[in-house]
């Protein structure tokens, strides 16, 4: 027990980034795919619902540049603790109101407060941890993503089934989420203010090289691709002919698919290369994005929820590791761009979906224009290879 409670303790600290991760992307972020099948039902329509979903991922953008630009360490617990409390804020706000507009502005919140403990969380771990070998530990903390849809699913679902609204869910959330607060704030935290010394390292432009531009755009459609059925695949599940209900279901393999993804692709890009295998979990995402368009199939759609949760957050820990590698003594500025064209892909995505979806009555058009995009990232990677002058 005293070991839980030290703030420098490895296992504490992990534990700790998780509950952040639960907080602020479980919560604020990958709730609200849960619970849209029932919010659809007596609230919200499709289209608002991408609007909403846009900007949430607008307010993560600006958040995680944000995070980027922040170099003491001080001023990142000060960030993260601000995150913790907007993630619960803005997500009672969705369980006491359904006034249109307060919505909005709670979605932006919630996504800023998203990229707020989840970015700056995993700072903040990152410095904290005392181990040689910090990569590998993160890749264990990033599993929190999964864990985040997981438990967050499990929670919306125990609610509705004990026949409490989607509107209860969002307060047991919060409540949960409370809960959890506690010992993320008081882990990820200082004894005394820490002393850093900043190295400021001259802009170097030849990092952005033409393999790195094109790893760049690549990027963008994987931002794309996260999207669509990071937002609408329960719902898309549902309106299979024979698979009403079965939304939820797909929902949950994808947070358990999720979980050890990144420690698994990590490891085979150690082995085989980072870009080949960025190319083959875009290629199994593209599968998992068209599975839905062309049959109705149970299993074959509780394996695009696999394929979907098993490659997401594995790709963010793929690209993000390439460029760390690439960025030479300029790790912000190349991070800057790969997160920058992520997120503009984030926030397009719910806007042209919604718009297919209201044209054509169903999700196949938005799925098919996503896969197009998606499957273009893996064409940029092969070119790309072509260009790839020194060893990653």
């Amino acid at each position: 027990m005293n070991r839980l409670l030290d703030k420098n303790d490895n296992l504490s600290i992990i534990i700790a980034g998780m509950f952040a991760i639960i907080i602020g992307l479980g919560v604020a972020r990958f709730a609200f795919t849960s619970l849209i099948p029932f919010m659809l039902e007596d609230y919200l329509n499709i289209t608002f619902a991408g609007i909403l979903a846009s900007l949430n991922f607008a307010g993560y953008l600006a958040g995680s540049i944000l995070s980027i630009f922040i170099k003491d360490i001080n001023q990142k617990v000060v960030l993260f603790r601000v995150g913790i409390f907007l993630a619960i804020i803005s997500t009672l706000v969705l369980g006491f109101s359904t006034n249109e507009t307060l919505w909005i502005i709670a979605r932006i919140v919630a996504g800023f407060a998203g990229a707020m403990a989840f970015v700056v969380g995993s700072a903040i771990v990152m410095m904290k941890l005392q181990i040689e070998s910090k990569t590998k530990v993160m890749g264990i903390h990033f599993s929190g993503i999964g864990f985040s849809i997981l438990t967050t699913d499990l929670i919306s679902r125990y609610v509705l089934s004990s026949g409490g609204t989607w509107q209860d869910s969002w307060i047991i959330l919060a409540i949960c989420a409370t809960i959890l607060s506690f010992y993320s704030i008081y882990i990820l935290s200082f004894d005394e203010k820490v002393k850093q010394n900043v190295v400021k390292h001259k802009f170097d432009t030849s990092i952005f090289s033409i393999f790195v531009i094109i790893l760049i755009m690549a990027y963008f459609t994987e931002g794309v691709g996260f999207v669509v059925q990071g937002t609408f695949l329960p719902d898309i599940i549902n309106n299979l002919p024979g698979l009403e209900g079965y939304g939820n279901i797909t929902w949950t393999l994808v947070g358990l698919a999720g979980i050890p993804s990144c420690i698994i692709w990590m490891r085979l890009a150690h082995k085989y290369g980072s870009i080949n295998i960025i190319i083959i979990a875009l290629l199994l995402q593209t599968i998992g994005i068209l599975i839905p368009t062309f049959t109705n199939n149970i299993y074959l759609n509780l394996l695009s929820g696999v394929f979907y949760g098993g490659t997401f957050v594995g790709l963010v820990g793929l690209f993000m590791n390439l460029g760390g590698q690439l960025a030479k003594n300029n790790p912000v500025v190349l991070m800057g761009a790969l997160t920058t064209s992520y997120g503009i892909g984030q926030v397009i995505a719910p806007l042209y979906s919604v718009y297919l979806i209201e044209r054509y009555g169903n999700y196949d058009y938005a799925l098919y224009l996503t896969a197009f995009i998606v499957f273009g990232g893996v064409l940029l990677l092969l070119i790309a290879k072509k260009f790839q002058t020194q060893r990653v």
